[in-house]
């Protein structure tokens, strides 16, 4: 298939093509949540990923927090680690200006569209211990599951800052 045959944003089937990654394919009803997308993983082995994004109370930072799909996130313990006051879910127009994205499509290859690199991400520590990972390709009628090694050569060429944590029911 051809970046226009499938499902998603073609930029995202450019870069992982450019960078040759390869990918499981696995396109499905829309599923703008984690609860959603698990209906569709019975043929998918690898680690179903929950992305949220995130502003400070300024509006002038934003960050793209991936946990493994079963876990939680103390938003608290976040705004600590921060010590940039309270966050919030970033607005609709805030994940279209700076991941290109629609509510429930949410997804670190949203950084793609991220030119200025502003965007930090924020990984759950047990994605490094995944040997696939699934995210949608910033549609949510399709999810791709790629080997975690291309993942993270993915994050490198990005170019955007990130690191691990712990969420709050390790």
């Amino acid at each position: 298939m051809t970046a226009a045959q499938y499902i998603g944003q073609p930029e995202v089937y450019r870069v992982l093509d450019e960078l040759s990654i390869p990918f499981d394919y696995y396109p499905h009803p829309p599923a703008p949540t984690i609860r959603e997308a698990q209906l569709y993983r019975q043929d998918m082995e690898a680690a179903c990923c929950k992305n949220l994004f995130f502003r400070n109370h300024k509006g002038n930072r934003h960050y793209l927090v991936i946990l493994e799909g079963t876990r939680t996130l103390d938003v608290h313990d976040l705004e600590k680690r921060l010590k940039q006051g309270k966050i919030s879910f970033a607005s609709e127009q805030r994940m279209a200006k700076y991941l290109g994205v629609q509510p429930g499509s949410v997804s670190p290859f949203g950084l793609i569209n991220d030119a200025g690199r502003h965007v930090h991400v924020f990984f759950d520590h047990q994605l490094q211990q995944a040997t696939k990972m699934s995210f949608h390709p910033n549609d949510n009628r399709v999810s791709l599951v790629l080997r975690s090694a291309d993942f993270w050569r993915y994050m490198e060429w990005t170019g955007n800052s990130y690191e691990f944590i712990r969420p709050s029911d390790d």
